[in-house]
């Protein structure tokens, strides 16, 4: 993937068109959510200019968003400049052209807004670091205890109904996975009550609102969702029970977050978006995402998934731990293939911090000072260029191998390489590696239980709708029930 493009090519202006002012960004809006969809609407203007590197319009548009002109970045080669916090700023681009307001999240900016020149920004992510450090050694447990009980709660469904909303368990199950494995308090099981995945259900969708379809008319959805904030007090009281639940549960990460010059307040907010927003809303889409893949490449590949994962517990005594995940090469595959395919986040955004070059494959692009780049991450990680004829598939075995460990680096979930390492001087997801190593334990418990599986798989707003419709139980090793 070496380029000598900069070398022996002028730079040459971004194609594209903003159209006219609002007008266009509003013609776009409805492009992106109800008359193309969002991965026709990029694809249609790589197309219309031959270019992968193009100026568009981003939703929301007006009235929410100053400013919805950016530079799309739409291939591998160009995208990773989005990484570089040498080269672009990332203050306040989180969530992209607009901001959620702060109200939401305690009056506080949290670190996700934080560029890495601010300065708390080293001191929140280490707390994350330390935190994460800190509770190694619970998370394989308590994902057991966890999703055991949601399997439990699937077999029960099937025998009675035929069918099982995996969704809807998985909600409920991921909220006190990740609480428990975080601070080792499971919210069901204080004041919060059943009740806790909902309020951050409801708080999330407030902040992702604006990039979202819900499948309503768009006559309701334009003004509704797109156009306006909807107003923080619609959630106010749920934040307040959420904030309530991690002041008292993570005492001892607000110990540790004292002793990085943070305020047990302003480290509260960020450990309550870190797990609910960054963590809980992830899992939301992970496990649905995997278990759609899975299920769609059939029993062939399931057969191959138990035999590898039983064969590493076996060995490990029957024990599920960390070192015998590490031997499941074809289980970590799978589940860098589901994050390549549909990343928990989509976009990437950064402020040019100077004028500089950009680079696709076939050309080079000249970028002023703050202009506003963006990154639809899907476009990038099925890259023909670089995956081949079988970019747009499901390919579960694509990462094993030494060849297929050199396509990692072209991997880009977690906002930055997968062959890289989240530092407190970048943006990368600092929970990178816990997200890989719970989509295998997921991967895992199914295939320690069944042989294999049916569901029907459809669409919810944030990513797959996975309906369970049968399971066939382990009829050999560590899992048979």
């Amino acid at each position: 993937m070496a380029s000598v493009l900069s070398g022996s090519m002028a730079a040459r202006p971004v194609p594209g068109s903003y159209g006219l002012p609002v007008l266009g960004a509003l013609r776009d809006r409805l492009d992106y959510f109800y008359f193309q969809g969002q991965d026709k609407y990029f694809e249609s203007r790589v197309e219309r200019h031959g270019s992968t590197v193009v100026r568009i319009n981003v939703p929301p548009g007006p009235l929410m968003a100053k400013d919805p002109r950016v530079v799309a970045l739409l291939d591998a080669k160009s995208f990773p400049v989005l990484f570089d916090v040498d080269k672009v700023e990332k203050r306040d681009v989180f969530t992209g052209t607009y901001v959620p307001s702060a109200s939401l999240t305690g009056g506080y900016r949290v670190c996700a807004y934080l560029d890495p020149s601010e300065p708390n920004h080293a001191a929140v992510k280490q707390l994350l670091f330390s935190l994460l450090l800190s509770r190694k050694d619970a998370v394989v447990p308590t994902f057991r205890s966890n999703f055991s009980s949601l399997f439990a709660a699937v077999e029960s469904q099937l025998d009675k109904s035929g069918k099982s909303d995996f969704n809807k368990l998985n909600d409920a199950t991921s909220f006190d996975f990740i609480c428990e494995a975080y601070f080792g308090v499971r919210p069901s099981a204080t004041e919060l009550g059943s009740g806790g995945a909902g309020r951050a259900a409801k708080w999330l969708f407030l902040q992702l609102a604006p990039l979202l379809t819900l499948g309503l008319p768009m006559f309701i959805e334009e003004p509704l969702l797109h156009t306006f904030h909807l107003p923080s007090i619609l959630v106010s009281g749920d934040y307040k029970a959420l904030y309530k639940y991690f002041s008292t549960a993570a005492s001892e990460a607000l110990d540790m977050a004292e002793g990085l010059g943070l305020s047990r307040e302003e480290a509260c907010h960020n450990l309550l978006f870190a797990t609910v927003f960054n963590s809980y809303g992830g899992f939301k889409k992970l496990f649905p995402g995997i278990l759609a893949d899975v299920s769609k490449a059939g029993e062939k590949l399931h057969r191959r998934l138990a035999a590898e994962i039983r064969a590493a517990v076996a060995e490990a005594g029957g024990e599920v731990t960390v070192a015998a995940l590490e031997k499941m090469e074809l289980t970590s595959s799978v589940v860098w293939e589901a994050l390549r395919l549909d990343p928990p986040v989509k976009f990437q955004y950064g402020r040019a911090k100077g004028d500089m070059e950009i680079e696709s494959h076939d050309a080079v692009f000249a970028v002023s000072k703050g202009e506003m780049l963006f990154g639809y991450q899907p476009c990038a990680t099925k890259d023909a260029r670089v995956f081949g004829a079988t970019a747009g598939e499901f390919v579960g075995d694509r990462f094993v191998g030494d060849e297929g460990r050199k396509l990692l680096q072209y991997v880009y979930w977690s906002n930055g390489r997968e062959t890289e390492t989240p530092s407190v001087g970048n943006k990368q997801c600092p929970g990178k590696n816990l997200v890989v190593l719970v989509g295998r334990l997921f991967l895992v418990e199914l295939f320690l239980r069944y042989d294999t599986f049916t569901a029907e798989v459809g669409k919810d707003p944030l990513g797959a709708k996975v309906t369970l419709t049968g399971v066939t139980k382990a009829t050999s090793g560590p899992g048979t029930q």
